[in-house]
């Protein structure tokens, strides 16, 4: 069977991508598209867990998001860093997955990682597409690359948020495989205590975007690019 995905999600750390766009990859799976997940480490260097826990962690909430495969680069955690190797490392992964689409994550994070990994993971996307740069597969650039923008504290408006209200319950169980990590926790990653445990936190968050676009939960995420509108007349969201 082949590796080539219509979606494919990366993130710094196990559990970075189910936080911060696990319901979008469950509604592209429910509309008929083939999902993958790159983890670039294996969240070694976390304050709880061990890579095995997390390694894990990890396939289980693979199973429950439903995606076609989901593989851990090797990259070393807390020790991420944009080089002509690890690029190469990515781009041999986006070649094999062939994406139509890939979503990283937002530039500007809290842990270097995330920062990092947007970056690299841009440049991995294009270079990709390059026939003659040295990496094993055959040359082949996204059409699409979309930044998650879950858990900003800085007034970021998102360039679109993906409905996710029925998709929010596999969400939230996905992120709860990951027990070693949020169990009883207020904060992680990206997201800041608000006096509630972890679970409750995403909800806040989840349920904030889904107002933004009349729903109960969304995921937001934002383009470098403008998005193209056939049908002004099909566009969601009321004005007054």
């Amino acid at each position: 069977m082949t590796d080539h995905v219509d979606l494919l999600a990366i993130g710094a750390h196990p559990d970075d991508v189910e936080l911060t766009c696990g319901g979008t990859l469950v509604k592209a799976v429910s509309q008929g598209h083939r999902t993958a997940i790159v983890d670039l480490t294996g969240g070694e260097a976390g304050t709880h867990g061990s890579r095995d826990i997390r390694a894990g962690e990890a396939a289980a909430a693979a199973t429950v998001l439903r995606v076609a495969e989901r593989v851990n680069a090797g990259l070393p955690d807390a020790g991420l860093h944009n080089t002509d190797e690890t690029r190469r490392v990515v781009v041999e992964l986006i070649r094999r997955f062939a994406p139509r689409v890939v979503i990283v994550p937002y530039p500007i994070g809290r842990h270097p990682d995330h920062r990092i990994a947007s970056q690299l993971c841009r440049d991995a996307s294009y270079l990709a597409g390059l026939a003659n740069y040295p990496a094993d597969g055959d040359p082949h650039r996204p059409e699409k690359v979309l930044y998650t923008l879950a858990y900003r504290e800085d007034p970021v408006k998102p360039t679109f948020v993906v409905d996710i209200s029925q998709e929010f319950a596999a969400k939230i169980e996905a992120i709860r495989c990951y027990a070693s990590q949020f169990d009883g926790k207020m904060a992680a990653g990206e997201i800041f205590p608000a006096g509630d445990d972890i679970y409750e936190n995403v909800r806040i968050h989840c349920a904030r975007y889904g107002s933004l676009i009349r729903t109960a939960y969304g995921e937001p995420f934002m383009t470098h690019e403008t998005v193209r509108i056939d049908d002004v007349l099909a566009m969601g969201v009321r004005s007054m």
